[in-house]
């Protein structure tokens, strides 16, 4: 069975935590993750702009979860400066950094960062250019710049209205692009609505990759609202907005979180604006989505996020029934 995975942030490589675990145990033949590179914040932001390289962090992350090397070497790539003139630059990004000028190619030094890491699967950017992400909102600001974004969002209280690449015309790597289309199964999200999924679909390749395959498509909704991106956001809302923005179809399948987490933690999250999506799981069947709508959050005591152990018992169980309502049908 071959699994490509599209996002980015910390959306995709905690999804990528539960699909290793179907790689080990053989339910996953192919796992591929197509990851953007439009981020422009912190240690990626100082890279781009000194080595005019896409976008390496959320890379980075991707690979270290789907890492089967020892800890330390997970340690090592995700180690941070705190002194010098490399404060704040990780050492992962300053590795892919210094590969991509060695080969002359962004896409053989991620390659090579999953063979030193020995992932479980393969890392893919969107494109091998140096792109960024450009919003408009509602008063007719346009920000540029994907940390800029929601920054201005939640500062102006502004809602995005229209949101682009620049180039517009980038192309995404043949690979990427075959990922797509060989497929079974495409899983989109969670992450970051506006900067972290979208910017994938953003590039044409991609999309009309995204069209052509005859994989099932899985839209996974985030559990909590994003300040600046999704705020009052429905489960629903999240994949009705993804269609428009991109003109795709509704996905096969969307899994929803159910749970409402523990008053503490939460109470937590709605000071800084956040808050659990609303499972408005009618709006789903009115448009022929199959949804699995389960607790899927975990125990943490800091964090409200998808727990990978239930994420990945509910996928392997999401492509059984999937399957086998190919094979009877």
């Amino acid at each position: 069975m071959k699994v490509t995975a599209i996002g980015g942030g910390t959306g995709l490589s905690s999804l990528l935590r539960s699909l290793k675990r179907l790689v080990k145990e053989g339910t996953i033949s192919e796992l591929t993750a197509v990851v953007t590179v439009a981020d422009s914040g912190g240690s990626t932001g100082r890279l781009r702009k000194d080595y005019n390289i896409p976008a390496p962090g959320d890379i980075r992350n991707c690979i270290v979860a789907l890492s089967e090397s020892e800890e330390l070497l997970k340690e090592l790539f995700q180690y941070r400066f705190e002194d010098g003139e490399l404060k704040g630059h990780a050492f992962g990004n300053i590795f892919l950094t210094a590969l991509t000028k060695i080969t002359g190619n962004f896409l053989d030094a991620v390659r090579y960062s999953c063979q030193i890491l020995n992932t479980l699967g393969e890392i893919l950017p969107s494109t091998v250019e140096n792109v960024h992400l450009v919003a408009k909102f509602d008063d007719g600001t346009i920000v540029k710049g994907e940390d800029k974004i929601p920054e201005y969002a939640k500062k102006r209280r502004r809602k995005i209205v229209d949101i682009w690449l620049e180039p517009g015309d980038v192309k995404a790597p043949i690979d990427t692009v075959e990922a797509i289309l060989n497929a079974d199964f495409i899983i989109v999200g969670p992450g970051s609505f506006y900067t972290s999924i979208i910017p994938n679909f953003l590039i044409e390749d991609i999309r009309e990759a995204y069209k052509k395959s005859q994989a099932k498509k899985i839209f996974i909704v985030n559990v909590m609202t994003q300040p600046g991106e999704t705020d009052g956001f429905t489960a629903f809302d999240h994949i009705k907005r993804f269609v428009e923005i991109t003109g795709l179809d509704y996905p096969d399948i969307a899994i929803v979180n159910t749970r409402m987490p523990y008053y503490r933690l939460l109470q937590k999250y709605l000071k800084e604006g956040q808050e659990p999506v609303v499972p408005d799981v009618a709006e789903f069947a009115k448009h022929n989505i199959r949804i699995y709508a389960e607790d899927l959050i975990g125990e943490d005591d800091n964090f409200i996020k998808h727990n990978p152990e239930k994420v990945a018992e509910l996928l392997k169980r999401v492509f059984y029934e999937s399957q086998l309502l190919q094979k009877t049908a």
